[in-house]
Formats: C-alpha cells, sequence, structure tokens
C-alpha cells in the first residue's frame, strides 16, 4: 500500500539545515568533522541529539556504551522495535554526511509519520549509534556490535587511544561503562534500516536516485614480510641478491593481475609498505607490505586466498627468501534480507525513483546488524564518490528524495 503523504513534503531546507547543524559538533578549520569517540565532541553532538529527538515527539534514552535511541512507542504492545539510523562518530578532518545523514534522515522521516498518522503499530525507534569507525581506538562497530552482542566490554579492557588514554577512562568521563544506564544488548529488535551516503560515484555516474544494498563485501586483510638480503648496490651482482623490493614488486603485480582475471568485482589493495634500510645505495633487506582484499562471495574470497598463499610460498622457495604472511582481519561477507530487499524495489518502483542494486564494498553497521536480524542498507549518492573528506558531499535533492523513501519504507514496517 503507497503512504498518501499530506501534500508535498518539503525537506530539502530541512535536511540541509539539520547536516549543518550536526556538523557544528566538531567542525575543523579546514571544513571538515572531526568527532572521535568520547571526545568533548562527541558527547555534545549526542546530548544535542537527544534534545532533537524530544522536540521531534519521541522518548530518547542513552544505553551504558553511548548509544542514543529516540522512542516512539508502538500501540501494539508485543511487538518488537524497527530500528533505523547510523552513527555519529567521523574519521579525523571526515565530512558531514558520513553516518550523521542516516540519523537525521532517520528522525525526520519518524518525525513526519507521527505528525501525519499518529501513533504506530510498531515501535520505532531511531538510533545515533555511539561508533563505527574506528578512528580513535582501535576497534570498530563498537556501538552496533554493542547491541548484537558481538562486543563485550570484555574486548576493550586493554585498548588505549594514540594519546595513552584507555578506552574504558573515556567511556567512564562521558559517563557511560558505569550501569547508570540500560545494558546495550538487545533482544527486541524486529529490524534495522540504514541509510547512508554511498562513498562512492556508482550512483552519480549512473544518475541514479538511490542505491538498494545486496550485499556487504568481506574482508581478509594481511601483513607480509618479504626478508631478504640487505648488501651493498654496487658491489652485488644481480644473479646474486636477495632483494627484497625486488620480490615484492613480483608478489604486487601478481596480485593485481590475478584480481583482473578472476572477478570485476574483487577489489585487491596493497596500502601500505615499509622498506628496510630504505636507503638509495643499499639493497633492501626487508620489506612489510598490506594487503586488503574484497569481495561479496566468501567462496571466491577463500579462493583467491588460498591461490595467492600458495603463489608466495612458492616464490619463497625460488629465491630462498622468507615470505610471512600473517591474516590479521578475516570478515565474511553479509547479504540483506531478501524479503526487506523485495519491499526496497516495490517501493522505489512504486515513487518512481531511479534505482540501483548495490554491493557495498566499505563496511557499514549493517553489516552487525546482518548477522542479527533482517537489515536493509540504502545509499543516496556521492559527488565524485568522495567520502571521508571535507569534500563529502551530496545535492539537497538526494537527501530529499532519500528521506522521502525511508518515510515510505517504515510507514510500510510500521503502520
Amino acid at each position: 500500500m503507497t503512504v498518501h503523504l499530506l501534500g508535498p513534503i518539503q525537506l530539502e531546507e530541512e535536511v540541509e539545515r539539520l547536516i549543518e547543524w550536526l556538523a557544528t559538533f566538531g567542525k575543523t578549520e579546514k571544513g571538515g568533522v572531526t568527532r572521535l569517540l568520547y571526545s568533548e565532541q562527541w558527547l555534545s553532538a549526542q546530548e544535542a541529539l537527544k534534545e532533537k529527538m524530544e522536540e521531534c515527539g519521541l522518548a530518547p534514552y542513552f544505553d551504558d556504551v553511548g548509544n542514543l535511541f529516540g522512542r516512539a512507542e508502538g500501540s501494539s504492545p508485543s511487538s518488537k522495535t524497527i530500528l533505523t539510523g547510523s552513527h555519529i562518530d567521523t574519521v579525523i578532518e571526515g565530512g558531514k554526511y558520513d553516518g550523521a545523514y542516516g540519523i537525521i534522515a532517520g528522525l525526520l522521516a519518524t518525525h513526519y509519520l507521527l505528525k501525519r498518522f499518529g501513533t504506530p503499530k510498531k515501535t520505532i525507534e531511531v538510533v545515533s549509534l555511539c561508533e563505527e569507525e574506528g578512528s580513535r581506538f582501535p576497534l570498530t562497530f563498537w556501538g552496533s556490535g554493542s547491541v548484537t552482542g558481538r562486543r563485550s566490554f570484555k574486548h576493550i579492557q586493554k585498548i588505549v587511544d594514540s594519546k595513552g588514554i584507555s578506552f574504558v577512562q573515556a567511556m567512564n568521563e562521558c559517563g557511560f561503562g558505569q550501569e547508570r544506564f540500560r545494558q546495550p544488548f538487545r533482544n527486541d529488535i524486529q529490524c534495522f534500516i540504514e541509510l547512508h551516503i554511498e562513498q562512492g560515484s556508482v550512483l552519480e555516474k549512473k544518475k541514479k536516485s538511490l542505491g538498494i544494498v545486496s550485499d556487504i563485501v568481506g574482508q581478509r586483510r594481511y601483513q607480509v614480510k618479504v626478508v631478504g638480503e640487505s648488501n651493498h648496490a654496487g658491489t652485488t651482482p644481480m644473479p646474486c641478491r636477495k632483494d627484497a623490493v625486488a620480490i615484492t614488486s613480483e608478489l604486487i603485480t601478481y596480485l593485481m593481475k590475478q584480481a583482473k582475471q578472476v572477478c570485476d568485482q574483487l577489489r585487491v589493495t596493497v596500502g601500505k609498505i615499509k622498506v628496510e634500510p630504505n636507503v638509495p645505495n643499499v639493497i633492501a633487506g626487508e620489506v612489510v607490505f598490506t594487503i586488503d582484499i574484497r569481495h561479496h562471495e566468501e567462496e571466491l574470497l577463500e579462493q583467491f586466498c588460498s591461490t595467492f598463499s600458495r603463489h608466495f610460498k612458492n616464490v619463497s622457495a625460488q629465491y630462498n627468501v622468507d615470505i610471512l604472511l600473517n591474516e590479521w582481519l578475516n570478515v565474511k561477507p553479509v547479504k540483506m534480507d531478501q524479503q526487506l530487499l523485495r519491499l526496497s524495489k516495490e517501493i522505489a518502483e512504486e515513487q518512481n525513483l531511479s534505482h540501483e542494486i548495490l554491493v557495498s564494498g566499505a563496511g557499514h553497521d549493517s553489516q552487525m546488524f546482518g548477522t542479527y536480524c533482517p537489515t536493509a542498507l540504502f545509499f543516496v549518492p556521492s559527488h565524485n564518490g568522495i567520502s571521508h573528506s571535507p569534500k563529502e558531499y551530496t545535492a539537497a535533492a538526494y537527501l530529499e528524495s532519500g528521506v522521502k523513501f525511508l518515510i515510505h519504507y517504515l510507514y510500510r514496517l510500521a503502520y
């Protein structure tokens, strides 16, 4: 059933105003936003959002890790909660839309539904998740992971930030982690709905207003150490060398060629390289580099990783050098809920909203929720695909169409 909206909804100015308002908490001199977990800017933003939720007719509350919820109680007492929102934290010098848009969109959509249709049958909650990025502490998805039971207080006991401040201390100084609020784990969530900027250029290039995500990629990350032999650049003959840089270049070239041959949607990145001794006239004795591998099919990921691992062993034997491979991250791909996916397509078609089915190459809170409850993830276009940057931008018309889509979507789920 299509939602019969009360006249044309004008949301462009409102959604932009609220995006700009939220960006003032942590705004930098370069025009970006730095709002790290449990910082002064983070806490101010959460407290301000709490007040905004009250203004919008929601009943706000925190949990004990600092996730903020705004609750619109449903008339059916036995119903589970429909949860929508995203994360409040940013990367350092990040953009104003990443995470924030999903929270603002959920707030505007729920506020409209309450004004237009009154009390929902099923409870809707808008969530401002405390952390997703891992920008301050070496731990990601603390907010959604705590709600879904994938993260707990035992995971943070020994973690410190770059200044030596412990995770526990920072959390306590903001008033959390002391059992003053409800425990974060939930067993009453029917589904999680996340609206986000794409952080890529597919939608803009294809001139589509909405991305409907079918899968979130799995990720494997490795650290590779190539141990050769450091020696004189002028006196060591080429056949006698154990040049760690030359061997590393062969390994990287192999990875890139194989990735292109296997699948267009396979992503392989070597993002960090450290060379020792890193001197112009000395043959490198050691190289350490990283590999980031992503795809939405676990079988293909496993096959590719097994194949390149065997190749690295062969190269090690060929050159008589040590090649040490350490897998330090293994995140499984996550499929979005098929029923919610069908509903997404149906509503987009009813609204004549141009849309594209996408695989998300980035991790989102939906990755945590997707193995815990039915989950749907949607994108609006990002200009030039730029994100995690002050240059991050999404046109107001796309922001508005995303909120309107969410209004229809939440109506179909809750009313």
